[in-house]
């Protein structure tokens, strides 16, 4: 097998987020990096496909018609079949162009994305259209939607007359493409040469966009009823396991491919590792990377923070004070910030230890577990003040705004409800310690983004994120509870305290393994490596 055969030029990847174009956790952060590191700096051509939901604007986002390669006065406009059990059907599809940071990114503009005003679940706006379309609930036609994507990607790719060498497709919402390529003769006749890679983000229940009609999966998709029966994982259509069959799989940290394989922290997933080992299906693992210049502290301007500071350099770090007392002046008092309710207050007292939360409150990020540690800690410590930004469960949120309208906690808890991107950079500048209890941790980059303003990362050391060095790079404990997670933040405040200089090493050290091992550029090379091996697989 020759070099020339197993090439990577041409890169397709095809993804519900991207970027700050559309975006609802990390993947939107591993997608666009990725994706502008391999067409900057490794000079591959770089396609990516996502729908074009309704609350994008692609004129203001800076897309244009993509012309018909035919009628090149004409926008680019097909059918892609969707059918339904017995109905045979179809859906309009018109096309957006941009070329942003060297990346061709396509939107896909059909009525079904139209239609959505977020991501993955229904938003306020719809639930007060439609009061059926509850706010935070999963989209009804969530499938049908995945299926669409993927359809009208590869019908674009064939139009365009591409020579895919690999097609990179992430988490469940992608997963069924390798299968679609190797079953249906109009794809698999035309993608001869390409191979697929189908990244699992999260393995977790309810990431998989699984379905239990078995009959729409198979003619939606369009796949064989017996491959859709062969691919099931407690009953239902598992995409990943439709994309195992004919796709290098990967997830997001070799640490987390370990567990779910070898450990019983499957059983979180519903044991598709263990399914996958049975299968004799291998998993790699590739840790998620991250640009430091995107979240450099030097850069005031470019991050929105109030001061600039240099973790590599500075010695007292006098820029990241005054971030801190940027934010303290914030949420001294209930003031108006956009699109955030506020419970509780922080004192202005900048010599106090600030410990930082941002993140979804779900089970899965261990809110449970820090809010009984966070209580634990107001008893038992007056030495510090605690903000937290985010949004999720009622039942979550209620336990953590009940801390902070306690009296006797006055001044010492915030809890700030929603998420705005510069607020969230303004925190992980502002705060000296970054709780991340997570019951379980694909990878995780709030501890980059937040190891790199300085905010020491404090972890249940899981998944990703062991490659938090507990005493070097950040603190980190070995069993989930909230006792263990006091204990640990009790050990940085006393270490806070009683070791400045200690504090400072953390956090130049920090920044020094990231820049050795974890930027996307060193990455990238193992995403390369991941093309060639599947590449080679494909025509062997």
């Amino acid at each position: 097998m020759s070099k020339q055969q197993t090439a990577i030029r041409e890169i397709w990847m095809v993804s519900r987020e991207y970027g700050n174009i559309a975006g609802a956790g990390g993947v939107k952060d591993v997608v666009a990096g990725l994706s502008v590191t391999l067409a900057r700096w490794t000079g591959r051509t770089v396609h990516v496909v996502l729908p074009c939901y309704g609350f994008m604007q692609p004129k203001k986002l800076g897309f244009s018609p993509l012309a018909d390669p035919v009628q090149t006065d004409k926008q680019l406009t097909f059918a892609t079949d969707l059918n339904y059990p017995k109905k045979e059907r179809r859906e309009q599809v018109a096309v957006w162009h941009a070329k942003i940071e060297k990346v061709n990114i396509y939107l896909l503009d059909a009525e079904r994305f139209n239609e959505k005003l977020d991501v993955y679940t229904y938003s306020a706006a719809e639930e007060r259209s439609q009061p059926w379309q509850k706010k935070g609930e999963g989209h009804f036609d969530y499938f049908a939607m995945n299926i669409l994507l993927q359809k009208a990607s590869l019908d674009l790719m064939m139009l365009l007359s591409a020579s895919p060498d690999v097609i990179h497709c992430h988490d469940g919402h992608t997963a069924v493409l390798p299968a679609m390529i190797a079953e249906l003769p109009g794809y698999r006749n035309y993608f001869t040469q390409t191979a697929c890679v189908v990244t699992v983000h999260n393995a977790g229940k309810g990431y998989h966009q699984e379905i239990a009609d078995l009959e729409f999966a198979a003619s939606s998709s369009g796949l064989p009823l017996d491959f859709v029966q062969s691919s099931r994982l407690d009953d239902c259509f598992d995409p990943f396991l439709a994309g195992s069959h004919s796709a290098l799989l990967n997830t997001v940290s070799e640490n987390y491919a370990r567990e779910l394989r070898e450990t019983s922290d499957d059983l979180l997933t519903g044991w598709l590792g263990h399914t996958l080992l049975e299968r004799n299906i291998k998993l790699e693992g590739v840790t998620n990377g991250i640009d430091p210049d995107v979240f450099s502290a030097t850069n005031p301007k470019q991050t929105g923070v109030v001061a600039a500071f240099d973790l590599l350099k500075d010695k007292e770090l006098k820029g990241k004070k005054k971030c801190k007392e940027a934010i303290l002046q914030l949420v001294n008092r209930k003031k108006e910030i956009a699109g955030i309710r506020q419970s509780g207050f922080l004192s202005i007292d900048a010599t106090l230890p600030l410990i930082t939360f941002i993140g979804r409150l779900s089970d899965q990020k261990g809110v449970d577990v820090l809010t009984r540690a966070l209580a634990s800690l107001l008893e038992k410590r007056k030495d510090f003040q605690f903000l937290l930004l985010g949004s999720g469960s009622v039942r979550d949120e209620a336990g953590l705004i009940a801390l902070a309208e306690k009296s006797k906690n006055a001044g010492r808890v915030a809890i700030l409800r929603g998420y705005d991107t510069q607020l969230a950079t303004k925190i992980y500048a502002a705060g000296d310690f970054f709780v991340i209890p997570s019951l379980y941790e694909p990878c995780g980059l709030t501890d980059f983004m937040a190891q790199l303003f300085g905010n020491l990362p404090v972890v249940h050391h899981v998944g990703g994120l062991v490659k938090v060095q507990d005493g070097k790079t950040g603190f980190a404990y070995p069993a989930q509870s909230a006792v263990a997670l006091t204990r640990t933040i009790e050990r940085a405040l006393d270490l806070f305290n009683t070791n400045p200089t200690a504090i400072r090493n953390m956090q130049r050290q920090a920044v020094e393994l990231i820049e050795k091992h974890y930027t996307w550029k060193m990455v990238s090379k193992k995403y390369l490596d991941l093309y060639k091996k599947a590449k080679k697989m494909k025509i062997s």
